[in-house]
């Protein structure tokens, strides 16, 4: 049995070296290699073996936490709950699971992701896929106008997990949200004093706080031609300029979501190129003085709202930790303005 169970040990670790080859994408010849060992350490275990053996193991995209790391959890949450409470937020709960009408249409490209439940005594239901959606049947459901509050719990996504990257099916998420009538850009001002507060007491080592708007990535994309049908599956795309070169996204953009590409073969006006799409007021007053961009009515609105957040993050002293990024285009359908990303 010692013996098996070291095999298995050994043919998890490889497994874990195969999917790490290919989310790198390894040479061909590098990963058979490893999947070559990878079938010749199963090939040890005996054919039947996966027939005659019931082998415990937590399913895919999960894992089990131990009393050390629940600890360290334990200590991050306090730090985090710690921040949402001395800036006056109360916390709610929601249902782990929701009526799949709720969820639907919400997500964009992602809602593929979402988990279905069987029927259950007629109701469609999905487990939630964020906090965010929830939030905002709680509110409407109350005749919630006016509330502050943090939310930590666990959401669930049909995701291809790459574990040893730290993408999981199941995991927690910590919202913050500020609900009800405000000068603009004070409540996304208070959100990123936060974020900064909860990375500096984790002291977890530098950050940059990524910031964009999506009125500003409509108005380009408008500018551009992009057609309104694709503006949110080009989004998603763009989000990847931080992680691949620009000839693989401007490949997906033609190639995968149709976009039509001037024949001049050059880059749309407009459009990111590489990573120099990054600055902060500086950047958004010199989109508004652009030619093209300063005549759509909506990138205007995104970019003066842009420029009135980084003056108010000046006197919050956090402007050396934020970065507004035109790279930062998640595609989730309910940004109606701003969206963060921590990195």
């Amino acid at each position: 049995m010692a013996d098996k169970a070291q095999t298995r040990l050994e043919i998890k670790t490889q497994g874990e070296v195969v999917r790490k080859l290919k989310a790198e994408k390894a040479s061909k010849e590098q990963i058979d290699e490893e999947v070559a060992k990878l079938l010749e350490l199963k090939a040890q275990l005996g054919e039947d073996e996966g027939k005659q053996g019931f082998v415990l193991k937590t399913a895919k995209g999960t894992r089990d936490y131990n009393p050390k790391q629940m600890a360290i959890r334990e200590r991050v949450f306090n730090a985090i709950v710690g921040s949402f409470k001395r800036h006056g937020a109360e916390t709610i709960d929601t249902p782990v699971f929701e009526l799949k009408e709720t969820l639907m249409g919400k997500y964009g490209e992602d809602s593929k992701l979402i988990y279905d439940l069987k029927d259950q005594g007629g109701e469609l239901l999905s487990l939630r896929y964020d906090l965010t959606v929830p939030f905002a049947r709680y509110l409407a459901m109350n005749k919630i106008t006016n509330i502050k509050r943090y939310h930590i719990a666990k959401v669930y996504r049909r995701d291809n997990p790459a574990m040893t990257r730290g993408r999981y099916r199941e995991f927690y998420q910590c919202d913050f949200d500020i609900a009800g009538q405000y000068d603009p850009m004070i409540p996304d001002a208070e959100c990123l004093k936060i974020v900064h507060e909860i990375l500096s007491e984790l002291d977890l080592g530098d950050f940059r706080i990524k910031v964009n708007d999506r009125r500003i990535l409509d108005g380009m994309f408008a500018v551009c031609g992009v057609p309104d049908e694709k503006f949110r599956a080009i989004c998603s795309t763009v989000d990847k300029l931080d992680k691949v070169p620009w000839e693989d996204v401007k490949n997906e953009m033609v190639n995968e979501k149709g976009l039509v590409w001037p024949r001049s073969g050059s880059r749309p006006a407009g459009v990111p190129a590489e990573r120099k799409v990054k600055g902060g007021a500086d950047l958004a007053q010199k989109l508004l003085q652009d030619p093209k961009l300063s005549q759509n009515k909506q990138a205007c609105a995104g970019l003066a709202d842009m420029k009135l957040l980084f003056t108010y993050l000046e006197l919050f002293r956090v402007t050396d930790k934020v970065v507004f990024d035109l790279s930062l285009a998640r595609g989730l359908d309910y940004y109606t303005g701003r969206s963060t990303r921590r990195c």
